[in-house]
């Protein structure tokens, strides 16, 4: 029984593969080639260096640039492409990638032994992979993948959506409302997440915040 799920979750992916790369090929000057931006996610849930969990219905992955300490993806293995595609009737669905989320985060913090460090589950108001994904991430923002204002701007400012409020929205109207507007958000000044102070650069930025983060094996 089990083999036969793992048969048509592949099965499934590969037509969601081919569907990416049909939509890709429409809409550039030249057909998409193997390996495309696009295919990334679909590529990795099924990477078995990059899985950390998976169930009937969520794969979660390590984000392969991780931008904290702790970054993770949770993502559907129904073929929603992103946000503006749920509905009403994936509420339940988002409600379960949150619930899995939380569940790695309480797990990390019980092995690790973490110290006052805090996290944030939410979505990216306009992503840059095809394929639904909730982003689990710890607000250290300690890694050198985190290298530009646009990678900070993605996660400390209204481009990134709290998964609750995400959730609160879809359970109201039905439906998620196009964020397209919180593209500016990728411009606003570099500003320290805990302080709000402005920095002048990423190195800056980056050397400040390591003043607010408590550093691994630090005690409680």
């Amino acid at each position: 029984m089990m083999a036969a799920k793992g048969n048509a979750f592949s099965v499934m992916m590969n037509s969601q593969k081919r569907k990416l790369a049909d939509g890709a090929a429409k809409t550039a000057s030249q057909p998409a080639k193997k390996g495309h931006w696009s295919m990334g996610l679909l590529s990795s849930m099924e990477d078995p260096a990059l899985k950390v969990d998976s169930d009937d219905r969520v794969v979660i992955i390590k984000d392969k640039y991780p931008k904290a300490r702790y970054h993770w993806l949770v993502l559907p293995k129904e073929n929603i492409p992103s946000l503006k595609a749920v509905s009403s009737e994936q509420l339940d669905l988002l409600k379960h990638m949150h619930k899995k989320g939380q569940e790695l985060i309480d797990r990390t913090e019980d092995a690790k032994h973490l110290i006052d460090l805090s996290f944030r589950l939410g979505y990216h108001a306009i992503p840059s992979m095809s394929h639904l994904h909730l982003h689990v991430i710890s607000q250290d923002f300690d890694s050198p993948c985190l290298k530009h204002k646009k990678h900070w701007n993605s996660f400390t400012t209204d481009y990134f959506i709290d998964s609750e409020e995400v959730m609160e929205e879809l359970e109201k109207d039905g439906k998620i409302a196009d964020k397209g507007s919180r593209n500016d958000r990728l411009k606003d000044p570099l500003r320290c997440h805990v302080c709000k102070k402005e920095q002048v650069n990423m190195p800056k930025l980056k050397a400040h915040i390591l003043s607010h983060i408590a550093k691994p094996g630090d005690k409680k």
